[in-house]
């Protein structure tokens, strides 16, 4: 096998202080590897250059700065001017443990794959809600997984936020698509059509910083809740009933409420006991009841939020037949 020469990628949209706080954790990292960081300024108005800059004298880093077009293109565009034929592509607000590219080069030295994910985890600093959200993204009885687990997984579609490609799949690929959020299972996605293999790396998680508030979470997760039809339209082969769940949590859950007004509680008590779980299980991995009790709200608002996303754009997408673009034109850059 050729010799591994990582590239991070690394979009930033304004956001310096994050891209300072991830440049840190890379001047921590251990093991003797050459690697090159390189950071695509994505139209920013606040920019991120000084901060890179302070950091040229510790770290091969390099700045380059684009119109707004988007993370996908900006990762595009990242991966062309990058030197390493091994890709490596964060999200700006990511902070890396140091032992991050000893258990990557390991993994991928012993077994090669051309795509590989990795999990995203709370560290010990975060606030109580960025915790609370971190769980409730990345707990089996939430998403079953898919963001990462305890075992390798073949066929895992990574998320860009902690992802790895070879050049030749890059190429070959051409990359990310211009729909965002949704662009990564998109590029996996495809990446298997063209005979790829991609799989989970359980050791190479980073601590996933999330600059969120209660609004934004929302937002966000509405968002993939719309994505995720259309990726079903694109690729009919990943469809699942497991996108359904999200959707039906929610519409069962009004649906105890009814119930309970006629007296008919035995619904609304499954729901209390996977609340009940969920809080237990937030509890034991926090050791704090307040994140426990975020937690719940956070499933609540992530499920709401999904399942709404996800049924306002079946409705367009299969019974109204509208094409993507046309019902979601702002998922498009």
């Amino acid at each position: 096998m050729i010799p591994l020469e990582f590239s991070f990628i690394i979009p930033v949209y304004n956001r310096p202080q994050e891209i300072k706080e991830l440049l840190d954790s890379f001047c921590e990292l251990e093991g003797n590897f050459q690697f090159e960081i390189v950071i695509v300024e994505d139209g920013s108005e606040l920019s991120s250059e000084n901060v890179i800059i302070s950091y040229k004298s510790k770290l091969n880093v390099a700045y380059y700065y684009k119109d707004n077009s988007g993370p996908g293109d900006s990762r595009n565009f990242g991966m062309r001017v990058a030197k390493g034929n091994y890709f490596i592509i964060l999200d700006s607000d990511v902070i890396l443990p140091s032992n991050y590219l000893i258990n990557i080069n390991s993994f991928l030295s012993k077994t090669y794959y051309d795509c590989f994910g990795g999990p995203d985890a709370a560290h010990p600093s975060f606030s109580s809600l960025q915790k609370a959200i971190s769980f409730s993204m990345t707990s089996f009885i939430t998403t079953g997984g898919i963001r990462g687990g305890d075992n390798q997984v073949e066929d895992f579609q990574p998320r860009s936020f902690n992802m790895g490609i070879s050049k030749k799949a890059f190429l070959d690929s051409g990359g990310f698509g211009k729909i965002h959020p949704g662009e990564d299972p998109d590029l996996s996605l495809r990446l298997h059509k063209l005979g790829y293999k991609t799989t989970l790396i359980n050791k190479a998680y980073v601590f996933h910083k999330r600059r969120i508030s209660w609004s934004k979470f929302f937002n966000q997760v509405n968002k993939f809740g719309k994505v995720r039809p259309i990726l079903n339209q694109w690729h009919p082969e990943s469809k699942s009933m497991v996108y359904w769940f999200p959707t039906c949590f929610l519409v069962g859950l009004m649906f105890s409420m009814v119930l309970l007004v006629v007296n008919i509680p035995w619904l609304l008590y499954g729901y209390i006991l996977y609340f009940v779980i969920a809080f237990c299980l937030a509890f034991i991995s926090s050791k704090n009841i307040v994140v426990a009790v975020k937690s719940v709200l956070a499933i609540v608002v992530q499920f709401a939020g999904y399942g709404l996303g996800f049924l306002k754009s079946y409705f367009k997408l299969v019974i109204l037949g509208k094409k993507p673009k046309e019902a979601f034109p702002k998922l498009f850059f």
